[in-house]
């Protein structure tokens, strides 16, 4: 069923008492919860390209422990195994039958910290979870539940022993952003809550996880005028025909702008989606997509740029 305009009210309300609660944890980051919380709501994930220090596990727990669910957390090393993050089938002696052991991905979140520090193969470990929300071990498939999110980190100072996230992989973050430091007042509130660093090991839940689910199910049927649709696939367009780019906006990235923005939208109390949500969330949900042109990249170039240009060269709908 559509969505409607008392779902649509309670759904920003939920939204916003869920960010407000995260909040407490991740002082003056309201933008970026939003776009967590989002990304959790349209089942996806999301990809945090931040310095060390800027609250990237503060955020991943504070949301899990606002939603009743559980938290994980891998350290990606080049010696970790796609076992270490999958889990293994063990042979028990007792039962003479064969058991299997879940590993960390079978959470509600999960903190892929410093994913680009582990090998290709150990990374497309998380290539079959990230995007069917199952694992498969051994020719058995195991589901992860809902909800399940992926919250992966990298470090952009340091580069050395790393392993640069494959396109294909890339495309399957919903979004990509980065926290960032805080501003002097929010600062200031931390440093006087030092004794307690870590604000999100005492707060409360919001909403059940099973809640969580419905609001996703909800926003999946905010409806979504044809000519935004449209509106959407020519700006994906742009993006592959712009010459500073070897590749644009994929398929799956236009269907992820569709999803997203239906969130969106339902988090701001409305029960259809506006060309301005679209333009909001372009950044975020497509620049890291984008394969630039190497000489167009050396000419100052960027992903940015090329999706500000297809905004402006593209006409947004006006009417129905």
């Amino acid at each position: 069923m559509p969505m409607t305009q008392e779902n649509a009210t309670w759904f920003a309300e939920t939204f916003n008492k869920v960010v407000d609660n995260v909040g407490e944890a991740l002082l003056g980051k309201q933008d970026v919860i939003r776009l967590a919380l989002t990304s959790m709501l349209a089942e996806g994930h999301l990809l945090l390209e931040d310095a060390p220090g800027t609250g990237k596990t503060a955020l991943a727990r504070a949301l899990a422990a606002s939603v009743q669910g559980s938290h994980s957390r891998i350290q990606f090393t080049p010696d970790l195994l796609p076992s270490d993050i999958t889990g293994v089938t063990i042979y028990n002696q007792k039962t003479t039958a064969w058991e299997f052991h879940p590993g960390p991905v079978f959470a509600s979140v999960v903190l892929a910290d410093e994913i680009n520090r582990a090998s290709p193969k150990t990374q497309s470990a998380l290539l079959e979870v990230m995007e069917e929300s199952t694992v498969t071990v051994d020719g058995v498939r195991h589901e992860t539940g809902r909800p399940f999110m992926v919250i992966a980190t990298q470090n952009p100072v340091e580069q050395a022993g790393t392993y640069r996230l494959p396109e294909a992989q890339l495309d399957r973050f919903l979004m990509k952003t980065s926290i960032g430091y805080p501003d002097r007042g929010a600062l200031t509130r931390i440093l006087a809550g030092s004794d307690k660093p870590d604000r999100s090991r005492g707060l409360d839940t919001v909403i059940t996880s099973g809640a969580i689910a419905s609001m996703s199910d909800i926003a999946a049927q905010n409806h979504v005028e044809e000519s935004i649709l449209d509106y959407i696939g020519a700006l994906v367009e742009a993006t592959r025909e712009s010459p500073d780019t070897l590749l644009g906006v994929s398929t799956r990235g236009a269907i992820a702008m569709a999803r997203v923005t239906r969130v969106w939208a339902a988090a701001q109390g409305r029960p259809y989606v506006l060309p301005d949500d679209v333009k909001d969330l372009a950044e975020v949900v497509w620049a890291h997509r984008l394969v630039m042109d190497p000489d167009a990249e050396f000419s100052g170039a960027t992903a940015a740029g090329v999706i500000t240009r297809a905004l402006a060269d593209v006409s947004a709908p006006t009417t129905r």
